[in-house]
C-alpha cells in the first residue's frame, strides 16, 4: 500500500532514506512501500563497514533485481568533500561554500530534472536524518527551490522535512565574512573515519 505525502498539482516529493543496519530485504521493502523508482546515493564513500550489502556494487545489483534504479552522486553531493577550502579550523564542513561549488550545483540540477520522470530517494547512512547532510544540506537547498522533501524513517513512517534549527544552520555572515551554515559535527579529514554516513 502506498502512502504518499504530496501537494496537489505538484510533482511527488523527493524522499530521503538512511540505510542504517537494515537488511537489504527491509530496505527494499521501505522503498517499494513508497513507490521509489531511483535511489540516489549521496554518500561520499559508497561503502559500509558493517552492512556490506550496502556497498555500491551489491546494492546496485540488489536494487536492479526489483526494478529500482541506482545512481551514485556522492562525488557531487557527498557531505565530506575534497578540498581544505570546504572545512573550517575546527573541521566542520562549510555548507555555504559546498552548496555554491560547481559540482554540487551540477548534482542539484541533475536531481531537479530527474524528479519530473522518477520518484527519487536520496540515500545516506544515518537512519535519523537530523544530523545527516542529506537533511542539513541537500534537503535545505532543494527546499529553497520550492521542492517538497520527505524522510522515510526506519519504521516505514514518513516525516516531512522542516528547516533545521541551530546556529550552524543559519546562512548568516560571521565577523570574518564566512557563512555560519555548516555541519553540526566536526568531520575533519584528518580525524574522520571512512564511513557510509556523511553528517
Amino acid at each position: 500500500m502506498q502512502n504518499h505525502i504530496g501537494r496537489t498539482g505538484l510533482p511527488p516529493p523527493i524522499y530521503t532514506i538512511g540505510h542504517s543496519n537494515h537488511t537489504i530485504e527491509r530496505f527494499v521493502e521501505l522503498l517499494q512501500r513508497h513507490a521509489v523508482d531511483v535511489v540516489v546515493d549521496v554518500r561520499s564513500s559508497p561503502y559500509s563497514r558493517y552492512a556490506t550489502w550496502f556497498n555500491r556494487a551489491p546494492l546496485k545489483a540488489s536494487l536492479s533485481e526489483v526494478g529500482i534504479k541506482y545512481l551514485f552522486l556522492g562525488e557531487k553531493l557527498g557531505g565530506l568533500p575534497d578540498g581544505a577550502e570546504f572545512y573550517d579550523e575546527k573541521g566542520h564542513v562549510l555548507y555555504g561554500r559546498l552548496a555554491a561549488s560547481p559540482g554540487f550545483v551540477e548534482g542539484i540540477e541533475r536531481l531537479s530534472k530527474g524528479i519530473s520522470d522518477y520518484r527519487v530517494a536520496l540515500m545516506c547512512g544515518e537512519e535519523n536524518p537530523a544530523e545527516c547532510h542529506r537533511n542539513l544540506l541537500i534537503a535545505k537547498v532543494l527546499a529553497d527551490r520550492d521542492m517538497e522533501i520527505v524522510h522515510i524513517r526506519g519504521d516505514g513512517s514518513l516525516e516531512p522535512w522542516v528547516a533545521p534549527q541551530g546556529p550552524e544552520q543559519l546562512a548568516l555572515g560571521s565577523e570574518g565574512g564566512e557563512p555560519e551554515w555548516r555541519s553540526t559535527q566536526s568531520v575533519s579529514r584528518r580525524s574522520r573515519r571512512r564511513s557510509s554516513s556523511d553528517s
